[in-house]
């Protein structure tokens, strides 16, 4: 709502996202991206329609029942949304708290995420010691604590230099070939989106193309 005019963010949206894909959603700002990316996260819930998520109908969650879902999805936000007072390691141990992980298991699984996105040797930094990249791979390894069945990323190299932007990105393309975690990767980056085996290109809260790059 915009004080009591409706706003339609989205209309029409018809998406299947199958396991193992990789999808790139493009458009530019304004397009309703992020507000797709927040009702594939069950971050929010529609106002009309049908929302599957692995099976489960969303609208018809409770909190509770919610929380339990996004266990399933891995978030990694464009900003890094690190706690700055924490070290990498501890940054990734926080997300498995909530998931009552035990304190051995979740020291242990930290330490073998951060060193699969290379950084064996940083795990106890703080955010302030860390590079721009070197942050978005800590968000990569604690968007997969807890074995997630998809990848939520938006404008994952958005705050890193070209070069960082590739390694990262070959990361991500080997978490998806390898482990078999669906990405959905949110940006407006035209170059960006080829990276996906497919790219939905919006416009105005509308999907204007859905085709297999």
């Amino acid at each position: 709502m915009l004080g009591k005019i409706p706003v339609e963010a989205l209309r029409g949206v018809n998406l299947k996202v199958d396991a193992g894909d990789f999808i790139s959603i493009l458009g530019p700002s304004g397009s309703g991206k992020s507000t797709m990316l927040n009702l594939i996260g069950a971050l929010d819930k529609p106002t009309s329609g049908t929302l599957l998520i692995d099976g489960v109908d969303v609208s018809k969650l409770v909190d509770n029942q919610l929380s339990e879902l996004r266990l399933k999805i891995g978030f990694v936000f464009q900003f890094f949304n690190l706690i700055p007072r924490l070290t990498a390691k501890a940054n990734v141990e926080l997300a498995m708290s909530i998931a009552n992980v035990s304190r051995a298991e979740r020291s242990k699984r930290a330490v073998e995420l951060l060193e699969t996105v290379g950084l064996k040797d940083r795990v106890n930094h703080k955010p302030a010691e860390l590079s721009g990249g070197q942050q978005q791979r800590v968000a990569i390894a604690r968007a997969l604590v807890n074995n997630p069945k998809f990848l939520l990323l938006d404008e994952p190299t958005g705050n890193v230099d070209s070069k960082t932007a590739k390694e990262v990105l070959t990361l991500i393309h080997n978490l998806n070939r390898e482990n078999g975690v669906s990405v959905i990767m949110v940006t407006h980056d035209q170059k960006l989106s080829c990276e996906a085996k497919r790219t939905v290109q919006m416009f105005d809260g509308e999907i204007q193309s859905d085709m297999v790059n």
